[in-house]
């Protein structure tokens, strides 16, 4: 692991996947680099079991690089960045967004909000069951339209790739800024949606998942 990452353009390629997903075309525009180059650097990283990959939920063409859980937590960067709120967006915000944002709310001060590109006129009955079964309390609120939620100084995450993909496939760094568009998300977490299966064991997973990145980010980011 050491190896693969004693080059800087790799050393790169994982400071911007260390608390979001990426897709390849995302990573060479941020590295500005030829893909051929980009792909040897990711098949060194994936050799060494530091990234992996999972196909779009939204454009099955489209993979997600992400890291592999604990393989880098000692790298894991130390600055924290104040947001006036974090807002979790999926398509129907119906599970992944408010399984985030109340998440978020059992482990940060930061207040969470939940939206969607196109809402749902109820939360999924899984979520709310999942969050019962992880001792989480989901309030039983109508999902609303990232229109009616984002302002200006939102640090917004998307947790759906068809909310991503559908917000736009360059995520800024300065969302919520005067900077760029209020609805540009900050991160991606490509995190599979459990609707389709309606599985107690899918809800879970994206539970699982969803737990893991909170408590990454959450020492990262304070209260404006």
């Amino acid at each position: 692991m050491h190896a693969a990452l004693g080059d800087p353009a790799r050393l790169r390629i994982v400071d911007l996947l260390m608390l979001g997903d990426l897709s390849p075309s995302e990573l060479m525009t941020r590295l500005d680099m030829a893909s051929n180059l980009l792909a040897h650097h990711l098949k060194v990283l994936e050799t060494a079991g530091v990234v992996a990959r999972r196909r779009s939920d939204a454009d099955r063409r489209r993979t997600y690089l992400r890291l592999l859980p604990d393989r880098l937590d000692s790298l894991a960067p130390s600055g924290v960045r104040p947001v006036s709120r974090v807002v979790f967006v999926c398509t129907a915000a119906s599970a992944r967004s408010q399984l985030a944002a109340a998440l978020w709310a059992q482990s940060s001060p930061v207040p969470a909000e939940a939206a969607g590109t196109h809402p749902a006129p109820q939360i999924a009955v899984g979520a709310t069951a999942a969050a019962r079964r992880h001792g989480l309390t989901l309030a039983p609120v109508t999902p609303r339209h990232l229109d009616q939620v984002v302002q200006v100084g939102d640090y917004v995450i998307t947790v759906c790739d068809n909310a991503h993909e559908e917000l736009g496939s360059t995520a800024s760094p300065h969302a919520g800024t005067d900077a760029a568009p209020v609805a540009s998300p900050a991160l991606h977490w490509s995190v599979p949606d459990p609707i389709p299966d309606g599985t107690r064991a899918a809800f879970d997973a994206a539970y699982d998942a969803l737990a893991r990145r909170v408590i990454q980010l959450v020492p990262h980011l304070t209260a404006s």
